[in-house]
């Protein structure tokens, strides 16, 4: 990990709510169950959540951020597992 200082004057745009897109994972059956959450939540809430709901069902999950790039949509991962869990 590497830890630097920065300028924080270096960001053009903020916002206060993020969508989220969260993946579960049964390895088991090799099926996928997606979500996205488009309430305003709160990180923490939502990562206790994902990791409470995955582990009462087994499973293995993906939490992403959605964001967009010049008009195209994408997934900044947060916390799970990296890739597809059935390559």
């Amino acid at each position: 990990m590497e830890i630097r200082g920065i300028d924080p004057r270096d960001i053009s745009w903020e916002q206060d709510h993020a969508d989220y897109r969260v993946y579960f994972w049964d390895r088991s059956t090799n099926t996928s169950w997606e979500y996205e959450i488009l309430d305003q939540v709160d990180i923490g809430e939502l990562l206790a959540w994902t990791r409470q709901y995955a582990a009462e069902h087994g499973w293995t999950y993906t939490l992403y951020t959605v964001a967009d790039d010049d008009g195209r949509r994408g997934l900044i991962r947060l916390d799970g597992v990296l890739g597809d869990p059935f390559d």
